[in-house]
């Protein structure tokens, strides 16, 4: 069996790290691969091996055909989602140092309608979190870890990568977002109690386990917490709670955004807490809230139907 190509290599690594840092579902990574694999195809046509050789016109031209498949044609969801994996793996392979600059930055997909995030009600945070009740080691770290982020509305990453000093006066965390930008976020009551907790009965006796490390979330073997495991401990606690849906990491930061909108907060402050450079990325959240006004109001007012 022939050695696999550079390309097919990062492509690999590209699956693994979107299936760690999204939680994907097995259908979605397949999705995945399989748009990655036609474009890998497309490449291959013109004896592109390695992601540094691809240029904006071979992407160009991967959308190209996909836009005149005459066989098998797609749909203008089908090609953006193509499209969409192509421009990932490509921003993946800049933020990796495989390559020198996105070729794939300028690549347009066919306009869609908006695809609102998904948030759980206020009610199905609150089962979550009460699933990880519990005063065993590890279910004081999972009850930390998950009020944290539901508090802070902070990336799955940017909530592995804390280290202790990272949290201040209890009232605050320092978060590193993209492109190590960093924000201070305050933190709310119940999730100063269940860091404060976690610090005290939980940590040091996790920390004894391995060797010394400054993370603020630890391990059963006193190594911090991988991103994976962070979305396994999710998993867990969404199964326990009776959710009857999966949800992700991703969940708690949209549910963040969703509830504070919700309750009254200033787009420009959600923008500002979540780390968005632009406002625009933000708003999309207020018709998440908006759809929701619209709802109760279809449902309650006696002549909206």
């Amino acid at each position: 069996m022939s050695p696999a190509s550079a390309l097919a290599v990062a492509v690999d690594r590209y699956l693994r790290h979107v299936a760690i840092e999204r939680g994907l579902s097995k259908n979605t990574l397949e999705a995945y691969r399989r748009d990655l694999g036609a474009y890998e195809r497309s490449l291959a046509t013109r004896s592109i091996t390695e992601p540094s050789a691809i240029t904006q016109a071979d992407v160009s031209l991967f959308s190209q055909e996909l836009r005149t498949r005459v066989e098998s044609a797609l749909t203008a969801s089908s090609m953006a989602r193509m499209l969409s994996s192509v421009r990932g793996f490509h921003r993946f392979l800049l933020e990796e140092g495989l390559v020198e600059q996105d070729v794939a930055a300028s690549a347009k997909p066919p306009k869609l309608g908006t695809r609102l995030p998904k948030a759980i009600s206020i009610e199905q945070m609150e089962a979550v979190l009460a699933a990880t009740d519990g005063d065993d080691l590890l279910q004081l770290r999972d009850k930390a870890l998950l009020e944290l982020l539901y508090a802070t509305g902070a990336r799955i990453t940017e909530a592995v990568s804390l280290n202790v000093d990272d949290v201040i006066d209890g009232d605050v965390v320092r978060l590193f977002g993209k492109g190590n930008k960093q924000r201070i976020v305050p933190v709310g009551r119940f999730a100063r109690a269940a860091i404060d907790t976690y610090l005290v009965r939980a940590r040091p006796a996790l920390s004894a386990r391995g060797t010394a490390t400054p993370a603020l979330f630890l391990g059963a073997r006193g190594m911090r917490v991988s991103r994976q495991n962070a979305w396994l401990i999710i998993r867990a606690a969404a199964e326990r709670a009776d959710l009857g849906i999966e949800i992700s990491p991703h969940t708690f930061r949209h549910s963040f955004a969703t509830h504070l909108l919700a309750g009254g907060a200033d787009v420009r402050v959600v923008q500002e807490l979540l780390g968005h450079s632009s406002v625009a990325t933000t708003q999309i959240y207020t018709l998440v809230t908006a759809d929701t006004l619209r709802d109760m109001y279809t449902t309650a007012h006696p002549r909206a139907r």
